[in-house]
């Protein structure tokens, strides 16, 4: 392929390989070739070709060529073994060569049977299935087709006839062999890529002219199984296209001239040539390859520097406003102490059930391991196991976060971005003032909140619905986080304890999701700061205690007591809880503190007093509780 390519930009003339000139056989092979019926009509070996040669000397190589195989760091073996990697690595041409006395009649290529083993060169035995192609006598299996030989077969010392394997091979059913015995070798490394379906002939001639000057030995003739593909893949080339896709002005002589250089069979003229791919590039399937290989001799220096057009003087934003969303969600969260993890876009099947119904569409059709055969449905699955890694490390205390996609099925735009974290253990470390508790849910809601405003969403105004949460986190413990009845920003609360037992986690943990994308895109403002809106007058602030029903939510209070006097009131805080002695069963009181802040004039005791009358009516009338007296 170098040599073709240097000869195609004008350095030299490529020179014909006379060892791929004929040899003519001088008996006829007492070993025949045979394809199976099934292999044929699945059309795994389209052909097969074999060769007899008696009389050879399996002795060591000549310097030449074990210097051209050292030099690419080869280890030279045998003179035999050695002629097939040369073939290999210089034409592109795997072969194969038996020890014809220890085969048991003529060859057969079938397919294996289920559990039928065979030891390889590599010194390892493989269990094979029946979508796996052997090459066999007719006693057993002496290789995997185009992947590896057997060792049974393997030539020696002591070999003196040979018989030599040159066949072409499917390019799926080797890659889908060579994936299921984990066998990466040369052979399989070039058919599973696709070799010239014309090498067969003549990758017979090369390997016959070099055992015979190397090993010496008599030669028959080949015997032949199948028929050799012979596509004609023509493809029209518009010489103008030569410079609409790369960006550079070629005349159609010249690009004739390369194709030409290159194999090619060429007919027409200017404006549309028509060109046949010659059979040692598959990889050729339409006009712009033809004008990839045009250019490619030409040379891509000779490609100018084109400045992109801009619409304005300006400079266009590298990022678009959600690109930018994901940094500072990834900013907010770590500083809030959760350390970021990259984890797998795929998962276990046996957890993703675990986080609802899975889509067969989901499925991996060859997964990088057995454990991860499914695309992830919920991010959280590979930080819960992460999580179990780590306690049985000895680290129990934990806060991650990640940000990325997980999937619900597998059409286009059938995944959502989202950001997802989780605390287990402790909030702090051990100390002496005793102040360390465990993570609880609102740990985790706080997280949420906090990116929510980030991402310019007021969580004031995001309603807490206890009712909302799927069946991964504990009932009773969690909570959707909604602007409105049906856009769910997220999910936050206690995790369930048969998924964390699944996943091998110990304790309790505590996560969000945030689906970034569902949060609303602020609106646009302009590029100053509004007026800061300093008063200069005392805050006032002043303590509510109610008697409730179990049943009212903190943030029902929150809402009608901030709703009292928007004008006044600028926060409101909850600072107490109790139930027990003294509260009848299903009450429980709650203690509240308002803020007030003016801004005209410092506040009378009227004034204060009417808007705390104010706050009392609007908690009383919207939770139906009670001032405590």
């Amino acid at each position: 392929g170098i040599a073709r390519d240097l000869a195609a930009a004008g350095i030299g003339t490529l020179k014909a390989d006379p060892r791929q000139e004929p040899v003519t056989g001088a008996f006829d092979s007492p070993i025949g070739v045979t394809i199976s019926s099934e292999i044929a009509a699945n059309n795994a070996v389209p052909a097969f070709y074999g060769r007899y040669i008696r009389g050879v000397k399996n002795a060591e190589s000549p310097d030449w060529l074990k210097a051209r195989l050292e030099a690419i760091g080869l280890r030279p073996i045998s003179a035999l073994v050695d002629i097939t990697n040369l073939v290999t690595h210089d034409l592109g041409r795997p072969l194969h060569v038996f020890d014809a006395d220890k085969l048991s009649g003529d060859i057969n290529v079938r397919y294996a049977t289920n559990g039928e083993k065979i030891a390889a060169l590599d010194n390892k035995e493989y269990e094979l299935s029946d979508s796996m192609v052997v090459i066999a006598d007719q006693a057993k299996a002496l290789g995997i087709g185009g992947i590896i030989g057997g060792e049974e077969t393997g030539c020696l010392e002591e070999t003196t006839n040979v018989f030599v394997e040159c066949a072409l091979f499917d390019p799926i059913s080797i890659a889908k062999t060579g994936r299921k015995l984990q066998v990466n070798s040369d052979a399989r490394y070039r058919f599973e890529r696709g070799v010239d379906l014309q090498s067969i002939a003549w990758g017979m001639e090369v390997a016959t002219h070099l055992i015979t000057e190397i090993c010496g030995g008599e030669v028959s003739h080949v015997v032949k199984a199948g028929e050799v593909p012979n596509p004609r893949n023509s493809f029209d080339l518009r010489i103008d296209r030569i410079l609409e896709l790369g960006g550079v002005a070629v005349e159609a002589d010249r690009a004739i001239d390369i194709l030409k250089s290159l194999g090619f069979e060429v007919s027409g003229s200017a404006p549309v040539i028509t060109a046949v791919a010659p059979t040692w590039r598959p990889d050729i399937i339409g006009e712009a390859d033809l004008v990839e290989e045009v250019l490619r001799i030409v040379g891509y220096d000779k490609i100018p520097t084109v400045p992109l057009e801009r619409e304005s003087s300006l400079p266009v934003p590298a990022l678009s406003p959600m690109q930018k969303r994901v940094g500072l969600t990834r900013r907010v969260l770590a500083s809030r102490g959760l350390y970021e993890t990259v984890t797998w876009s795929f998962t276990d099947s046996r957890w993703a059930k675990l986080f609802g119904e899975l889509k067969e569409g989901l499925y991996l059709a060859n997964p990088i391991s057995s454990d991860l055969d499914i695309m992830r449905p919920n991010a959280l699955i590979n930080m819960i196991a992460a999580t179990g890694r780590n306690q049985a490390r000895g680290f129990s205390d934990l806060a991650l976060f990640e940000v990325g996609p997980e999937f619900f099925g597998d059409q286009p735009g059938d995944q959502r971005l989202v950001a997802a974290g989780l605390r287990a253990g402790a909030t702090t470390e051990r100390s002496w003032t005793g102040s360390r508790r465990d993570v609880d849910v609102f740990d985790v809601k706080a997280d949420a909140e906090a990116l929510i405003e980030a991402l310019g969403t007021n969580a004031a105004n995001v309603q807490v619905n206890t009712d909302g949460a799927p069946e991964w986190y504990h009932p009773g413990r969690s909570a959707a986080l909604q602007l409105g009845p049906k856009n769910v920003l997220g999910y936050f609360g206690e995790l369930h304890p048969k998924v964390l037992k699944a996943l091998g986690v110990k304790g309790r943990v505590v996560a969000f999701e945030l689906f970034v994308e569902n949060v609303p895109m602020p609106k646009k403002k302009g590029t100053a700061r509004p007026a800061l809106k300093a008063s200069s007058f005392q805050s006032v602030e002043r303590d509510f205690a109610f008697l409730l029903d179990e049943s009212v939510k903190a943030e029902a209070i929150i809402k009608a007591a901030k709703g009292a006097d928007r004008n006044l009131i600028t926060d409101v805080t909850i600072f107490d809880l109790y139930a027990g002695k003294g509260i009848e069963d299903g009450k429980k009181s709650l203690a509240f503190s308002i803020t007030l802040q003016p801004t005209k004039a410092t506040l009378t005791e009227e004034e204060i007093e009417a808007v705390c009358k104010k706050v009392v009516d609007a908690v009383e009338k919207a939770t139906g509780g009670s001032l405590r007296a």
